[in-house]
């Protein structure tokens, strides 16, 4: 499933070019979800990760520009899309690294090239991810972009970088859908990403952000075999 962001500070604007999407993804068959933004503050906000991102270069108190540096440096590796009314901005946001640069009024045919080419591209270098359930809304989560996932009570906490995102679910259920995954059961209250980790000892896993987690003494054998067979797929060595 596509997962789409459309952020622009003029209301009817957004609204508009989230209809053309919408209309053009249906007429392809191709299953999205679609979120709107009406500013860079509130598109910073938000929990979960998107495939493609269409955002406004002209907008109030924090601009296209240094909304797409922010969204970068939260580890957005989608596909970002500048739409302006003006070309002026066209260089300056290569540092961005743009897939398309649209400009408004954003043309039907324009629109549907940028989607089936963001298509073609996106299934050639596919994110495996997770969709869950959270406040009635469904999310998308890349499992790259988990550190690892913590169980309290009935709530699962899956902790990235730089925020925190919860929903329902059984850790147990959660364990069986991660099975090959890279992910690891180090502790009966966490799921670690094995490849996120920077080091180890038997009493506590070491993540490259610096932050550690606990690793039971009687996982640790199975933790440190599951590491090397991780190390050895992905061409690491011990």
């Amino acid at each position: 499933m596509l997962s789409i962001a459309v952020c622009d500070d003029e209301i009817l604007e957004c609204s508009r070019i989230t209809g053309k999407i919408k209309s053009i993804l249906e007429e392809q068959g191709t299953p999205y979800e679609i979120r709107q933004f009406h500013s860079g503050k509130e598109l910073l906000q938000a929990a979960e990760q998107f495939d493609i991102l269409f955002l406004d270069i002209i907008m109030q108190d924090l601009d296209g520009m240094k909304t797409a540096e922010l969204f970068r440096k939260k580890a957005f590796d989608g596909l970002l899309v500048f739409i302006s009314s003006s070309r002026d901005y066209v260089f300056d946001a290569y540092d961005a690294e743009p897939f398309w640069y649209l400009v408004k009024p954003v043309e039907g045919r324009k629109l549907r090239k940028v989607l089936e080419r963001a298509v073609q591209k996106l299934k050639k270098q596919p994110r495996e991810f997770l969709v869950v359930n959270s406040d009635r809304q469904k999310k998308k989560l890349f499992l790259s972009d988990i550190c690892y996932f913590e169980i309290r009570g009935r709530m699962i906490y899956a902790h990235q970088a730089d925020e925190i995102f919860h929903f329902y679910e059984q850790i147990g259920l959660l364990e069986q859908q991660l099975q090959g995954k890279g992910f690891f059961r180090c502790h009966k209250s966490y799921l670690v990403n094995l490849g996120w980790v920077k080091g180890y000892s038997r009493q506590e896993i070491i993540l490259d952000h610096g932050e550690k987690i606990m690793l039971a003494k009687r996982r640790y054998e199975a933790f440190c075999g599951k590491m090397l067979e991780y190390m050895k797929k992905s061409g690491g060595i011990l």
